[in-house]
């Protein structure tokens, strides 16, 4: 019987340390918000005193991380499917008037199995999320801000799609082709007041992490495994990827787009 981790839980300095309120009339609309970076980030958002609409597939789940901050509105999104994103910014625009920030973040791993033996069946649904999905949201968001009074997005990349790693080439293909989208849109768009960065993060500690550890036949060596694979060791927890994404979206980054922003403890600076 192996030994089970715990949930992660942010560093209490993160949890504590006070923010400024860059949000406050602003609104954010969140994917994948239902759980790990996007919860992190809806919360996050919160905090710094924004509207927050909390959009992910699972609609209870959504709901339940809504209720817990100030002003904010559950929507049950497929991210797949580009009438039901554009269902989730009709929503959002009806309850809010405009939305200013974007986290675009809904995404899935896929099978991991090396690439001869990669499936039709996982190639198109690792695609229709993280490639269509972010496709669909990005061109609805840019839409509404174009509507509205501009804003700024932040796609979720990974650290896989700047370097590539085995037995992940679906993810890894996605990933990669999401940060050239960034930069193709933060080009069009510079002009007319819209910015479009991605992030790049490293295995965070996530409860999906945490079940790919407890799930491997050693969990403790693979636990050693992911903590030690980057520079500084040890692995983020959500907060800091909500707090690399708060910024981005926030009136300090207003000289910042088209760029990608590793989270990978200097794996890349190698």
């Amino acid at each position: 019987m192996t030994e089970q981790t715990h949930p992660p839980t942010a560093d209490a300095r993160l949890q504590d340390a006070p923010v400024a309120p860059r949000f406050v009339g602003k609104v954010a609309f969140v994917t994948g918000g239902a759980a790990g970076l996007g919860k992190a980030t809806a919360e996050r958002f919160a905090r710094e005193g924004a509207s927050v609409v909390v959009a992910d597939i699972d609609g209870d789940r959504a709901e339940t991380v809504a209720s817990g901050l100030s002003d904010a509105l559950a929507v049950q999104v497929d991210t797949s499917d580009p009438a039901s994103v554009d269902r989730s910014f009709a929503e959002a625009l009806g309850a809010f008037g405009a939305v200013d920030a974007i986290f675009n973040n809904a995404g899935t791993v896929g099978a991991q199995t090396p690439l001869h033996e990669t499936t039709d069946d996982t190639w198109r649904r690792v695609m229709a999320v993280n490639a269509d999905g972010a496709f669909y949201v990005l061109r609805r968001g840019l839409a509404a801000m174009l509507e509205g009074r501009g804003g700024a997005i932040v796609n979720t990349s990974s650290s896989t799609g700047m370097g590539g790693k085995p037995n992940l080439t679906p993810y890894t293909f996605s990933k990669a082709g999401l940060i050239g989208l960034t930069r193709a849109a933060a080009i069009e768009y510079a002009a007319r007041g819209i910015r479009v960065n991605a992030i790049a993060p490293t295995a965070v500690m996530t409860e999906l992490v945490l079940g790919h550890i407890d799930r491997a036949p050693d969990p403790q060596a693979m636990r050693r495994l992911l903590e030690n694979q980057t520079p500084m060791p040890g692995l983020p927890v959500a907060e800091d990827v909500a707090a690399v994404v708060a910024f981005l979206c926030s009136y300090d980054a207003r000289w910042i787009t088209g760029h990608t922003l590793p989270i990978d403890g200097g794996y890349h600076a190698q």
